[in-house]
């Protein structure tokens, strides 16, 4: 029998084909998220992640920015597939800004110096089980998701029309909403390459 918590995470998916009708009160979306952000693990308990959650205009402004800001470097018989994937975030009902806090790195840094190199790699550890965290709980809540990386690209207008702490560094952008397209097969590589086992 599969564990509950395997047939949870297996709910979480890539999903593009994004819709704005959410199974759930945008409160309760809102609660979710915070939930899922404060439960997951952090290195040291350091407690470095942030996030931004952004519903209806706002949102579609998020993909506007990032639309306009890789129409200016994206070859002009590239960019309609670009625009078109875009669109799709767009169309979501949200999108989640995952940030690090730099100053709660740079205070873990002082407080354990003899590993402070290691921080900043910690964080992103930590970066990474908040956004799986929510990607998972939204799977779970029957709204759709995917995780997106433009930036540092839109860093700085983000920051200036979201009036972002500059201590916070973006880390990635979770646009969501309800499913409107089935899921694709989900193929995985033999175990024998990805497992070693000993002793058991």
């Amino acid at each position: 029998m599969t564990h509950p918590f395997i047939q949870a995470i297996t709910l979480r998916r890539t999903q593009y084909s994004l819709g704005k009708s959410l199974p759930l009160p945008t409160a309760d979306v809102v609660r979710l998220i915070e939930a899922a952000i404060r439960l997951a693990p952090s290195s040291y308990n350091s407690q470095s992640s942030r996030a931004v959650i952004l519903f209806g205009d706002h949102s579609e402004r998020l993909w506007s920015i990032v639309k306009e800001t890789l129409r200016k470097t994206t070859e002009p018989d590239a960019f309609p597939r670009t625009e078109a994937r875009l669109n799709s975030f767009a169309a979501g009902a949200g999108t989640v800004l995952f940030f690090e806090d730099q100053e709660t790195i740079g205070r873990m840094q002082a407080k354990f110096a003899r590993i402070a190199d290691r921080f900043p790699e910690f964080s992103e550890h930590s970066s990474g089980m908040a956004q799986f965290a929510v990607w998972s709980a939204l799977a779970n809540a029957g709204i759709g998701a995917s995780l997106q990386h433009y930036n540092p690209l839109i860093d700085a207008e983000v920051a200036n029309i979201w009036e972002i702490d500059p201590a916070w560094r973006l880390r990635s952008q979770m646009p969501f909403g309800s499913n409107e397209a089935p899921f694709p097969e989900k193929t995985f590589i033999d175990d024998g390459i990805r497992f070693k086992i000993y002793g058991e």
